[in-house]
């Protein structure tokens, strides 16, 4: 035991594959993150502005979409870095240097896979409990930006007109939307008096338990204009509107809770629903859910397998062909799991075979990609001695491999 966890403590190789491997996987996760949220921004962009919703609103929307699109580029960044680390050793001779010294090729490796495990338990938390948060949070902003454009996110001298016998307007708003300055409304919902309110400041809520839009008013002057006598005037310090915006605020409040689709729910709550069942939600879907989720998660500590087989260069080759082969791989991995979550959701399949099965491939398919690579288990496992040297023949090609400790 003392020996396995001294064996865990990060040696000078570990420590510097390490250092090697964290600027390519900076640079790959933001390159692909942003290739990944270029398109959505520029959706989003289109849909808030048409709606008038502020940058707070854009910003929400953005923070609810990285935990999806993470977990999607933490596997693609983590091959590229193994990839390009590996590949500039095997280029440099680095890497026969380790192994003439008695290094094997999985010791060279171990680092790269600690952190594939590391990544794999990260992704557990990203993919059980984050990411069906920010899925329904990302949904319901998203409704509420595109249902109710103006409310609570009101802008400088807009226009507002919540209901057809309302508009009000600002000189200035900030807080996204929720406080007003120098505020001007006219209020026409009683038929027989029309009443324009101004005041120096105002603050719009939306409570969660109220069906109305409460809109606090402080020092001001209300003008009540009954047409056929002379109008009134009331100066006051603090007092509040309440008004509902036909059309827009039901459908607000319309918005379904969390947890009424299965990619919303977290592990235990799926676990939860296949033992108990939930309404709405059929059993073969939510099986497939959970099935889909662990199956991504434990596929990820063997891309560095992976990563490191494909990096490994023959002498005097040029180019390589190893990282369009790990793209297509993980690519096609990806597609077949959805797949198989497909077919265990609608056609009842077992997940064993659609989902479990593609994974167990693809886990000994890296693992022994990375043997054949480096010429079989024994080599791999056991690089050679530093002691033993190549006796060579006159025309300088190798002809045996001898000890120089009989």
């Amino acid at each position: 035991m003392h020996r396995g966890l001294r064996g865990l403590v990060p040696g000078t190789l570990d420590r510097y594959l390490l250092l090697q491997v964290v600027p390519p996987f900076s640079i790959s996760l933001g390159v692909v993150m942003a290739a990944l949220l270029l398109e959505r921004l520029l959706a989003l962009f289109n849909m808030l502005a048409s709606n008038g919703s502020s940058m707070k609103t854009f910003l929400a929307l953005l923070t609810d979409l990285v935990p999806h699109y993470l977990g999607l580029a933490l596997p693609a960044a983590m091959c590229v870095s193994v990839f390009s680390v590996i590949r500039r050793m095997s280029q440099n001779h680095e890497i026969d240097a380790l192994m003439a010294s008695g290094v094997s090729m999985f010791r060279i490796a171990r680092p790269f896979i600690i952190v594939g495990t590391i990544l794999g338990a990260l992704s557990f938390s990203l993919y059980g409990f984050i990411q069906p948060y920010a899925r329904y949070d990302y949904r319901s902003a998203l409704y509420f930006a595109s249902h109710s454009g103006w409310a609570p996110h009101l802008q400088s001298h807009m226009f507002a007109a919540p209901s057809r016998d309302l508009m009000l307007t600002a000189e200035k708003v900030d807080d996204a939307g929720s406080r007003l300055f120098t505020v001007f409304i006219r209020d026409n919902s009683s038929h027989e008096v029309t009443r324009y309110i101004t005041a120096r400041k105002g603050y719009l809520y939306i409570p969660n338990s109220d069906e109305k839009i409460r809109l606090d008013l402080i020092d001001g002057t209300i003008i009540t204009d009954r047409h056929d006598k002379s109008p009134s005037i009331i100066h006051f310090d603090h007092t509040t509107e309440l008004f509902s915006p036909h059309g827009q605020l039901d459908k607000m409040q319309a918005n379904r809770s969390r947890g009424q689709t299965e990619r919303e729910l977290t592990l235990p709550e799926l676990y939860h629903d296949i033992r108990h069942g939930m309404p709405g939600i059929k059993h073969s879907y939510l099986v497939a859910e959970l099935h889909f989720r662990l199956a991504r998660t434990i596929a990820i500590p063997f891309i560095p397998f992976l990563a490191c087989a494909l990096a490994i260069m023959a002498k005097r080759q040029k180019r390589s062909i190893g990282l369009p082969i790990a793209a297509v791989t993980l690519v096609g991995f990806d597609h077949t799991l959805q797949m198989g979550l497909s077919l265990v959701a609608n056609a009842h399949m077992s997940p064993l075979v659609v989902i479990w099965l593609p994974t167990l491939v693809f886990a000994v398919g890296c693992v022994g990609t990375l043997v054949w690579r480096c010429g079989g288990l024994r080599v791999l496992l056991m690089a050679p001695h530093p002691s033993s040297q190549r006796v060579l023949s006159p025309d300088g090609l190798p002809t045996r491999t001898q000890d120089s400790h009989p």
